[in-house]
């Protein structure tokens, strides 16, 4: 009895055979054990083939969602490409014109300025014109003034001068005036005393003529613009001025000027603005403000130079700088010609250049404005 009530614990009676919702794959494999009877077997396959079918619909859709919603972030990615292209091209397009705005206001800012400096030439050559012509009245007058003076001195109560007062004239002489004459005498002393102070001013009209040659040569440069002076146009000049006009005393100071007019590296200030630097040269090499260091000559030094960013000072004399300021100036709107800064007509810009050039001839000539 003790062994059938073993035996009947150990196999507890089989009330009902409880099935997973989802079956794993070791559900399937597995031979159910257990006891079943003959029509739950059937049943049970039916219940695993609708968990796989349910299983494999909500994978297929969950795979659709997946994909929907890829596509969905890729159009907006397009999208989002798209606006940040159209910025990127419409910020090209306003850098392009801000740039090309700021090389229209350089280039009219230039020529604004050559305007304003032609003008305001025109202008102290009108003013000095004017000046000469209100000294040449005034001398006139003063000698007017002194020519009365003269008469009426010499016309006294006791003798009175006829011509000073010609009713006191005979009718046969002096005749019957009618109006207001002016005395022969007092005209001629005028006449004679303007003759004396004033003299016939010249001409100052100017006339020029294009040399075709030089046109040429500045025609076959400005195609193509350059500072190597090996070129026919700057290599003339070179010669001609550029070269004479910094050629002073002093050569080794006088090549190392000309390198740094051609770098544009040279400065030049006034001497009372700074202080003296010691310690940097000699000071029989820097010259000094009773000494020019170009010409080796006593001068009263207003300016001086410095070679690029040496910090040595040169002491120069005003007909030193006048020659260096033309050959600054020449290499300064030569430079502007060849960045595209000047938008003028050909004839224009090579009347322009001949002026510079001219600058150079007269300072290397020793003519300089008296302000320097």
């Amino acid at each position: 009895s003790q062994v059938n009530f073993e035996e009947e614990s150990q196999n507890p009676p089989a009330v009902g055979h409880w099935k997973p919702l989802m079956p794993s794959k070791g559900d399937k494999e597995e031979p159910e054990s257990g006891c079943q009877d003959a029509g739950g077997v059937p049943e049970a396959q039916s219940t695993e083939q609708l968990n796989v079918s349910r299983l494999r619909s909500s994978s297929v859709e969950i795979r659709e969602k997946g994909s929907e919603f890829l596509r969905d972030e890729l159009h907006k990615a397009q999208k989002e490409l798209k606006l940040k292209d159209k910025e990127c091209e419409r910020l090209s397009k306003v850098r392009e014109q801000l740039e090309q705005e700021l090389e229209e206001l350089t280039a009219s800012l230039f020529e604004e300025a050559h305007k304003m400096v032609r003008e305001a030439n025109t202008k102290q050559a009108a003013a000095e014109k004017q000046l000469r012509e209100a000294r040449g009245k005034i001398d006139m007058l003063q000698a007017e003034v002194t020519a009365l003076k003269t008469l009426v001195i010499t016309s006294t109560p006791s003798s009175p001068n006829r011509e000073l007062h010609p009713q006191l004239q005979s009718p046969s002489k002096g005749g019957f005036r009618k109006g207001h004459g002016r005395n022969k005498s007092t005209s001629s002393a005028m006449v004679s005393a303007a003759s004396q102070n004033l003299a016939p001013e010249p001409g100052s009209r100017e006339c020029k003529e294009v040399d075709s040659i030089l046109f040429a040569e500045f025609q076959a440069w400005k195609e193509s613009p350059t500072l190597d002076k090996s070129c026919p146009f700057l290599d003339r000049i070179y010669r001609e001025d550029v070269g004479p006009c910094l050629d002073f005393t002093k050569q080794e100071l006088s090549e190392l000027v000309r390198v740094a007019v051609e770098q544009n590296t040279l400065t030049i200030e006034p001497v009372a603005s700074q202080t003296v630097p010691v310690g940097k040269v000699a000071a029989e090499d820097c010259g000094g403000p009773k000494k020019c260091a170009l010409s080796g000559l006593p001068r009263t030094c207003k300016h001086r130079i410095m070679l690029g960013d040496s910090g040595s000072y040169y002491y120069i004399s005003p007909s030193c700088r006048a020659r260096i300021t033309a050959v600054c100036n020449f290499f300064t709107y030569i430079r502007y010609i060849q960045q595209g800064l000047v938008r003028q007509d050909v004839e224009l810009m090579y009347w322009e250049v001949m002026r510079l050039r001219r600058e150079m001839s007269l300072a290397k000539l020793g003519f300089y404005p008296s302000e320097m």
